[in-house]
């Protein structure tokens, strides 16, 4: 089965245009790949050669270690959630009264667990909102002067 034609055949790559390049150059081009929104280094030369935008985005690497510690939280209080659960379903199966007191307790511990997570995760979130939240900046590329 072929692909569908397009609608509009103007818009189409037809023509090839091939060039050389220095190592230098290339690196820059090949930059804007793994770091902007063209897929390929042919995408980033047609912008440039057609004076488009091209959006470039730095990573600020100061915000990895709050990330990384709240993804650990998130963790820890999902596995939380996870025992909650099956202590639930025990206490739920369970038909004695001793049972189910020794279920109860269980949550109450899990629950307290769960408080000393939410603390830990609000003191990152103040901390977040003290430094500021600048994990990405945008820039926009405009023309062959910048490259």
């Amino acid at each position: 089965m072929s692909r569908k034609k397009a609608k509009d055949q103007t818009k189409l790559y037809t023509h090839p245009v091939r060039t050389r390049v220095t190592e230098s150059i290339y690196n820059r081009l090949n930059a804007f790949v793994g770091n902007g929104d063209c897929h390929s280094i042919g995408e980033v030369a047609r912008r440039v050669l057609s004076k488009e935008k091209i959006l470039y985005v730095l990573r600020d690497g100061s915000m990895d270690a709050a990330m990384e510690e709240l993804i650990a939280i998130r963790k820890e209080l999902n596995a939380i959630g996870v025992n909650i659960n099956q202590i639930a379903r025990h206490f739920h199966n369970a038909s004695a009264p001793d049972q189910r007191l020794f279920h109860a307790l269980k949550v109450a511990e899990q629950y307290n667990k769960v408080g000393d997570q939410v603390e830990l995760l609000l003191n990152e979130i103040s901390l977040l909102a003290k430094n500021g939240c600048k994990s990405d900046q945008r820039e926009e590329y405009t023309g062959p002067a910048q490259l």
